[in-house]
């Protein structure tokens, strides 16, 4: 693999300084990694709404290239392929929104909806008017309802421009959010890979393909397509996908579009206006009128060979909002300038409420941690290999590294009351794990939390209670049950077991290796079923065979946790 970078561990971060250096409108906030426009200050003061977005980085120039007049407020990355944390998002919020709002336009990732999400509540709880738009321009699945639905495309760099020319021209966050979801409503992409991409911290592609394949409706996270065919000309590939997003549109004779060929990161420029060539061509086969179109790079999969194409369906003033002035660096017109990385304070909160339940003092509880902590980091490339098979390989990365933050902060931890201590562990992970992981155990961590406050002393029947409400919180926000391939599957049969047996029994051990035994049979009955959650769910029977690994993951740490009392 070679890539021009220096470690993978400092990629995103080098990647924001670089973007951030080459402009004197941008500036980064200081301890998260989240690019500003410079002016965001006096835009507040304004009262403009702000504009959010992001997710994870590999997409480049999205989403910092649209941070700038016309467009973003603030873009928020998350690492290669992963989603921001809560944490991130949430800095963000604080900073650049006043007393207009802000609006958080997201793509249809779980993680991304779960931590912007997070954040959004979060903000609200504080005072802030913040709302949220989730962009689904993938028209690749024929049905939705099986899979976690319809995927974000390069179309939402189109709603970041229609929405930023509202924000820009002081319109109320009500209609700056009704602007983004008109053309939301109205937008459709389809996509194709010639070349699977990989992630600097993988170092092997997700896929790989015959010189005689692609991949049609891919995602942009490297993951595989919806269907595998054999490779033919531009002009065929392009009318296959066109006829999916006119089809999708019910696009009829003198419609009015807007067009976005988008590059996936390693497609020639001569290929690219090939490609522009044959989608106006079927645009003119059909009878609409394209009154825009742009050709190049703004949404990739890292260094993915391949294009999508997104058409947008114009109504009332959105010809208008995508021709109003802009100015970031990855939109047509801005020449960057300037050398300097500048760099501003995030907003912080006030501190929350400290529980006034008395320290822990168990023993246990700190063994336990530390096992889980090796447990994490030792699964670490087993749980990755997983991922790489069903998902993005990104899993075993973010808990090893969610399991080290916590190693690092152990001896403060362990003296904490339950309670105190599950509120710290989610606060740790919604900061330090990325993706949908990170948000789903701290939502179940911080509801554990909840059930444990009013108790001294926890004994076992609280644990299991506090495990069994963790996982029912988890399920309520992932909308997963049982059967979904998610970590629900060993996760819920492990609570259940320990809620439903007597806690004043002698055999806690037992216990706990029975609530083990349940979750390695949810395992198991895992790699039997296709997944309806996740980016697995696009792989459909693919995936049949393979363990999910966020269950395993849990089994991983169970285990550990019998270690430690053992």
């Amino acid at each position: 693999m070679k890539k021009l970078i220096n470690t993978t561990g400092a990629v995103v971060d080098e990647m924001i300084e670089g973007i951030v250096a080459a402009s004197n409108h941008l500036a980064v906030l200081d301890g998260a990694r989240v690019v500003v426009r410079a002016d965001f200050a006096a835009l507040r003061d304004a009262g403009k709404v702000a504009l959010i977005s992001g997710g994870g980085s590999g997409h480049e120039p999205a989403h910092a290239g649209y941070v700038g007049e016309g467009l973003l407020t603030a873009a928020v990355c998350g690492d290669v392929f992963t989603s921001p944390s809560t944490d991130a998002v949430l800095a963000a919020i604080r900073t650049v929104t006043g007393p207009a709002g802000a609006l958080l336009i997201v793509k249809n990732y779980t993680g991304d909806r779960l931590n912007f999400g997070l954040a959004a509540e979060i903000a609200r709880a504080e005072g802030l008017d913040v709302r949220m738009v989730v962009v689904a321009d993938d028209v690749a699945l024929a049905e939705a309802s099986e899979t976690a639905g319809r995927r974000g495309l390069a179309g939402t760099v189109l709603v970041h421009k229609i929405a930023g020319a509202a924000a820009e021209a002081g319109q109320p966050l009500t209609d700056v959010a009704r602007a983004a979801q008109q053309a939301i409503d109205h937008l459709a992409t389809m996509g194709v890979g010639l070349s699977p991409c990989i992630v600097p911290a993988a170092g092997k592609p997700n896929f790989t393909l015959a010189e005689d394949e692609i991949e049609l409706g891919l995602g942009i996270h490297g993951e595989a397509g919806v269907a595998r065919e054999r490779f033919t000309d531009a002009a065929e590939i392009v009318r296959r996908l066109c006829a999916r997003v006119f089809d999708f549109l019910e696009l009829a004779p003198g419609d009015r579009v807007a067009l976005l060929v988008n590059n996936l990161g390693a497609t020639p420029g001569m290929e690219m206006a090939i490609v522009a060539r044959e989608t106006l061509d079927q645009a003119a086969r059909r009878g609409l009128v394209v009154d825009a179109v742009w050709v190049g790079t703004f949404l990739t999969a890292i260094e993915m060979a391949g294009c999508s194409i997104t058409a947008l369906k114009l109504s009332g003033s959105m010809l208008e909002a995508l021709r109003a002035p802009a100015a970031a660096p990855a939109w047509p017109g801005l020449a960057g300038e300037g050398g300097v990385v500048r760099r501003v304070a995030a907003r912080q909160a006030a501190s929350a409420p400290k529980s006034g339940v008395a320290p822990a003092s168990d023993p246990r509880i700190r063994a336990s941690l530390q096992q889980v902590i090796d447990a994490l980091g030792e699964a670490e490339t087993y749980l990755t290999g997983l991922d790489q098979q069903v998902g993005d390989g990104d899993l075993g990365l973010n808990l090893a590294r969610g399991a080290a933050a916590i190693g690092s902060e152990l001896d403060a931890l362990a003296g904490q009351h339950p309670a105190e201590l599950l509120r710290s562990l989610s606060a740790i992970v919604r900061r330090t794990v990325g993706g949908t992981s990170g948000a789903l155990y701290a939502a179940g961590l911080l509801r554990a939390a909840a059930t444990l406050q009013a108790i001294d002393a926890p004994g076992r029947g609280d644990w299991s209670r506090a495990l069994g409400e963790g996982a029912r919180a988890i399920a309520q926000l992932g909308d997963a049950r049982i059967g979904d391939r998610t970590m629900l599957d060993a996760l819920l049969p492990a609570a259940a077991v320990l809620e439903a047996e007597p806690s004043s029994s002698g055999d806690g051990l037992g216990r706990l290796g029975r609530a083990i035994e349940a979750a390695q049979q949810g395992v198991r009955d895992s790699s039997s079923t296709a997944s309806r959650r996740g980016r697995s769910s696009y792989l459909g029977a693919r995936v049949v065979g393979v363990a999910d690994p966020g269950a395993e993951a849990v089994v991983v740490w169970l285990q550990a946790i019998r270690r430690a009392l053992g």
